[in-house]
């Protein structure tokens, strides 16, 4: 009996250490941005992933995110923004933006991630990325003169200058409303990165009713 009172009281004390570091703490956990930013979702709570399509936790995380943003509130809006910290990075922003503008993301979005990361296709080549795309049912050459195209080259400049606003330096990284910057460097790890948006999400959600 004495043994039985000692257990359940050690998984108490678990359990009640476990909660408190579930708790998001400012400084560990995630920043405050000093001014906050603008957003762009109206009414709606702004979550930005600022990710890259060849970062492997990105990669993991994806799943994660995209069940929580389709099974959560409709008062979130998901943005994701292809962080451009070096100029390496700048054809995957350019795969992105170019199946965003062919309104092929929602489609191929995960299929860029797995293909590349676990079937190995190297999508970072323009040539590529253009059988690829041939082979999921896209115009060839309609995507390679898009790829090219002045607009892609301006959403890529927009990319670069929220990349450096926001002051992103590792991904994948999350700006709530505007005011928070979380990542998974930061928390630990994907599970813990989605406890903490969902934290951030609420915070946010308060200090707008202020």
């Amino acid at each position: 009996m004495i043994l039985l009172r000692n257990v359940l009281a050690a998984l108490l004390l678990a359990f009640v250490a476990a909660g408190a570091q579930a708790q998001a703490q400012l400084g560990r956990d995630y920043i405050l941005l000093d001014p906050p930013r603008a957003v762009s979702s109206g009414d709606k709570i702004e979550v930005i992933e600022f990710f890259y399509y060849g970062c492997a936790v990105c990669y993991e995380l994806e799943p994660k995110l995209s069940r929580w943003f389709f099974n959560g509130p409709p008062s979130v809006a998901l943005r994701r923004v292809p962080a451009l910290s070096t100029d390496n990075w700048d054809n995957f922003a350019k795969l992105f933006y170019t199946l965003e503008s062919m309104g092929q993301l929602a489609r191929l979005h995960w299929p860029v991630y797995d293909n590349f990361h676990f079937n190995g296709i190297k999508l970072k080549e323009e040539a590529t990325m253009a059988a690829w795309v041939s082979h999921n049912g896209l115009d060839k050459q309609k995507f390679i003169d898009t790829y090219r195209s002045p607009k892609i080259q301006a959403k890529l400049a927009e990319a670069r200058n929220m990349t450096q606003s926001y002051d992103i330096r590792g991904v994948p990284s999350i700006v709530v409303d505007g005011k928070f910057v979380t990542s998974a460097r930061m928390t630990g790890g994907t599970d813990e990165l989605m406890q903490v948006i969902e934290q951030l999400v609420q915070l946010a959600r308060k200090a707008r009713v202020k």
